[in-house]
């Protein structure tokens, strides 16, 4: 089947066809406006050495042993955890969040995401991981007694970006939702005309059908006997008299 035989089989069958096709519109339309548009908003956060392992040169950025990447993977761990989410959101925190290593990183570099459907709240959620973070990071260190002085510090790369809205997503679901609806009413259109085809068709065989059966010749019912002038019939039973029928003379008749 060619594209020509397919454009005509949609113009002939387009009672079908478009119904389904401004269904398919009106189910996109409704899910681009029931579906929410989600908005991101990211800050990069770097662990550095302590003030007492950069005094050689005074710059901690010079050296950054392989434990920083250990620690920031630790930290992330610890902020994903229930306990963090849980002080997170006495603190104000009302987006869902993510903390991770960030991608390709050649240091000890954090992603802090935060995600959420209303753009002021995730900027204001953003800013309170990113200041509950390097506060984690202190009393993760407090706990195992280490001195001020060897404490590994937090600085912020890039702070928490304006949110930005995350259409991908619902476009996708929209133009899936688009392709399976285009592809059903084809399919219908299709099979109504596979029907009517087949229906056609039919007709045809079931004339000829009636056309054979017109020309069969009818047998023509076999004649009645005639009567036979030299058959007997069968003689006529003759009645007998009966005694009781008055001939009979009284007893007293002497």
């Amino acid at each position: 089947m060619d594209l020509a035989e397919i454009a005509r089989v949609m113009r002939r069958r387009w009672r079908v066809l478009v119904p389904l096709l401004l269904l398919t519109g009106v189910l996109v339309g409704g899910l681009g406006y029931v579906m929410p548009t989600s908005y991101q908003s990211q800050s990069t956060v770097a662990l550095v050495n302590s003030r007492k392992g950069s005094e050689g040169d005074g710059n901690p950025f010079l050296t950054m042993p392989p434990s920083l990447t250990g620690m920031a993977d630790n930290l992330a761990r610890n902020l994903n955890s229930d306990a963090s989410a849980r002080e997170l959101r006495s603190r104000g925190l009302t987006q869902s969040y993510e903390t991770k290593i960030a991608d390709n990183a050649l240091g000890p570099l954090l992603w802090l995401t935060v995600t959420g459907t209303d753009a002021v709240a995730v900027r204001k959620s953003g800013e309170i991981l990113t200041a509950y973070a390097a506060e984690r990071l202190e009393q993760f260190q407090a706990d195992q007694s280490v001195r001020p002085e060897a404490m590994i510090r937090m600085t912020t790369v890039v702070p928490p970006q304006q949110p930005v809205a995350q259409t991908k997503t619902r476009t996708q679901y929209m133009v899936m939702l688009g392709a399976l609806g285009f592809a059903v009413s084809l399919a219908a259109a299709f099979f109504v005309e596979a029907r009517r085809r087949h229906q056609a068709a039919s007709v045809p065989e079931v004339a000829l059908s009636h056309r054979r059966k017109a020309r069969t010749p009818v047998e023509a019912p076999a004649p009645a006997p005639v009567d036979d002038p030299t058959m007997q019939l069968p003689a006529a039973a003759v009645p007998q008299p009966d005694p009781d029928d008055g001939t009979r003379k009284p007893s007293w008749a002497k």
